[in-house]
């Protein structure tokens, strides 16, 4: 949120958000005051060519803020259309919700904490004590 509020810091502009402003994303809704992704359930997904370990071509960036992040949108390959509906189709089929408006973002449809906000810090050493938590 502080991030929202400095209109000067505008360096991620031409990555993220290039024809909006910062108040323009957060109407939007490209961004919300409280993000799903502190509920736990909710991520955001991309995917790599096994072979070469590039990303594969969804016709715009991860997290990009626009109708080009739509996952109908018109101004893509059929390609990169296919590439969307494909994570899609593979996201929604195994318990996960997605919205229209970015090609990326999934939230568990079945959240074990709904109407919790976590907050904490997240670095790695949490997560590798975690996952070696989860392994044993």
């Amino acid at each position: 949120m502080r991030w929202g509020q400095n209109e000067s810091d505008d360096l991620m502009k031409p990555y993220f958000y290039h024809n909006l402003t910062k108040a323009q994303v957060f109407a939007g809704g490209y961004i919300s005051t409280k993000s799903g992704h502190s509920k736990g359930s909710t991520l955001d997904m991309t995917l790599l060519h096994k072979i070469n370990g590039t990303d594969v071509d969804f016709g715009c960036g991860f997290d990009f803020f626009g109708e080009k992040a739509h996952l109908n949108y018109s101004g893509v390959t059929n390609e990169q259309k296919d590439n969307r509906y494909m994570l899609n189709r593979i996201m929604t089929e195994n318990g996960f919700d997605a919205i229209p408006e970015e090609w990326w973002h999934f939230t568990l449809k079945n959240q074990p904490f709904p109407n919790t906000y976590f907050n904490f810090p997240v670095n790695s050493t949490i997560i590798k004590r975690e996952i070696n938590n989860y392994k044993k």
